[in-house]
């Protein structure tokens, strides 16, 4: 596995919007464990793969206390949301050192 750059705001790659991916071979799997592996040396819990300059619907997260438990979203939708909300700080591996209250 690799460690990827993570490109850090204003870089205007990360304005580039994200295609569908088409092709769920090995390419796709070594680029999640690469994200999976960057994330990880990152510090953080998520990490699409427009901050790593490949711009595909992928995105990685682990939000478990162990940090054992990754998560590959592929082409993700939201197809439901909770009316109830709630506020928790949020922070973006390409905005590092700045957190807020996200609802």
């Amino acid at each position: 596995m690799t460690q990827l750059a993570i490109l850090r705001f204003p870089d205007p790659r990360l304005n580039t919007v994200a295609k569908p991916v088409t092709a769920f071979d090995a390419r796709l799997r070594a680029l999640a464990d690469d994200m999976l592996e960057t994330m990880y040396a990152a510090e953080g819990v998520g990490l699409a793969a427009t901050q790593v300059d490949v711009h595909e619907r992928l995105i990685v997260i682990d939000t478990s206390e162990g940090r054992d438990q990754p998560i590959v979203l592929v082409n993700p939708t939201i197809t439901w949301s909770s009316p109830e909300t709630k506020i928790n700080d949020e922070g973006c591996l390409s905005v590092p050192g700045i957190y807020d209250g996200v609802e």
